[in-house]
C-alpha cells in the first residue's frame, strides 16, 4: 500500500480526523462548495458533488451544513470564491508530493505550502515534475481483521474493482474512479467494513524511507493537511507499518 493511503489508514484508526473535525468540517464545506459550482448541484449528474457530500456524511456533518455548502456552490447564499490549484514538490528522501488547494488567496497559499516544505526537508518544483508520477484511482481499505478475504474478493471484483492488494495488515480495493461508487456500494450494500474509501492519486513508483527522512515526511504531511487552504496531499513514500505506527 503506498504512504499516504497508510498515513490516512492510521490516522482514522488512532481517531486522529476526530480530534481535527473542526477542520474537516471546514475543508468538506469548501470542497461542496466548488463541486456544486463546478457540476451543479444535482448529486446525480455530478459525481464530484456525490463523493463530497457521502465524504462529509461518513464524518456525521449536519445536514443543514451540507446544504448551506451547497447553495453557496449555487450562488443562493453568499459565499468566498476559491481557486483551485495544485502545487508539486519534493519531500525528504526525494519523495514526490502533489498538494491540491482550494484558497481564496493564492499568494498565502503558495508562501504557506513553500514556507512547510523549505522546513522539513523538502522543497516546490516546477508545475509537472511530480505529477506524471501519478494516476487518479477509487481506493477502499480493508483491515485483515475485520473482513473475510474470500467474501471481499468476491463483492469487489464482482462490483467492478480493477484490482486487490495486499500487505501485512490490509487489503486495498482498486477501481478507475468512474466505477468507485458502484464498487462502494457493492461493498457497503454486503455489510464489509472498511477504513478508507476515496478517489485518490495513487503512485506508480514508492520510494522507502526510514530514519530521520521518515519522521521529517510524516510531519510535513500532517502539516500540510493541517493548512487552511490544503485540501489533499498525495505523496509516494513507503514507510514501514511499525514505524509509520510508532511515529504517528
Amino acid at each position: 500500500m503506498s504512504g499516504h493511503s497508510k498515513w490516512h489508514s492510521i490516522k482514522h484508526r488512532k481517531g486522529a480526523v476526530d480530534a481535527r473535525r473542526g477542520k474537516v468540517f471546514t475543508k468538506l464545506i469548501k470542497e461542496i462548495t466548488v463541486a456544486t459550482r463546478l457540476g451543479g448541484k444535482d448529486p446525480d449528474s455530478n459525481p464530484r458533488l456525490r463523493t463530497a457530500i457521502a465524504a462529509a456524511r461518513a464524518e456525521n456533518m449536519p445536514k443543514e451544513n451540507i446544504d448551506r455548502a451547497v447553495k453557496k456552490g449555487t450562488g443562493e447564499l453568499e459565499g468566498t470564491y476559491y481557486e483551485e490549484v495544485t502545487y508539486e514538490g519534493y519531500g525528504p528522501g526525494g519523495v514526490a508530493v502533489l498538494v491540491e488547494v482550494l484558497t481564496d488567496n493564492r499568494n498565502r497559499a503558495v508562501a504557506d505550502v513553500r514556507h512547510l516544505f523549505e522546513r522539513h526537508g523538502g522543497g516546490l518544483g516546477a508545475a509537472g515534475c511530480v505529477s506524471w508520477m501519478f494516476v487518479q484511482k477509487g481506493l477502499i481499505v480493508f483491515r485483515k481483521d475485520q473482513v473475510d478475504e474470500e467474501r471481499l474478493f468476491e463483492v469487489a471484483l464482482d462490483a467492478g474493482a480493477e484490482d486487490i492488494k495486499e500487505d501485512e495488515k490490509e487489503f486495498e480495493v482498486i477501481t478507475e474512479p468512474s466505477a468507485f461508487e458502484q464498487v462502494k456500494t457493492g461493498v457497503d450494500n454486503a455489510g464489509l467494513s472498511y477504513t478508507l474509501a476515496e478517489i485518490t492519486m495513487v503512485p506508480k513508483t514508492t520510494v522507502n524511507l526510514d530514519g530521520k527522512n521518515a519522521q521529517q515526511m510524516l510531519t510535513l504531511m500532517e502539516l500540510l493537511e493541517d493548512t487552511e487552504d490544503v485540501n489533499h496531499v498525495y505523496a509516494n513514500f513507503d514507510i514501514p507499518d511499525e514505524v509509520m505506527e510508532a511515529i504517528s
